[in-house]
């Protein structure tokens, strides 16, 4: 899904413009980005639960070379599915 579809959504169901219906489509992207950033942790009901989790820094391989390579910690953003749309799909 990309927000090309999301704004082709938006357009056919509200009846607007492309521009407006891609206004909305980066608005809701924009957010849901600023309420995982505030609360860590965001939730559609009937479709799922986005979170924050943070990742701690590791070793790892660099798979051309095979020589060690430290990573940061740093943050990932998980999703698990809702029950309703598990039986959806």
């Amino acid at each position: 899904m990309s927000k090309a579809f999301i704004a082709a959504v938006l357009q056919d169901s509200l009846n607007c413009t492309g521009v407006a219906a891609q206004k909305a489509a980066a608005d809701l992207i924009d957010a849901i980005t600023v309420e995982l950033k505030t609360e860590g942790g965001f939730t559609l009901p009937s479709f799922g639960a986005f979170t924050v989790h943070k990742t701690k820094a590791r070793k790892a391989l660099n798979p051309r070379t095979g020589e060690p390579v430290k990573v940061k910690a740093g943050k990932t953003v998980r999703f698990k599915a809702s029950p309703v749309l598990k039986k959806a799909v």
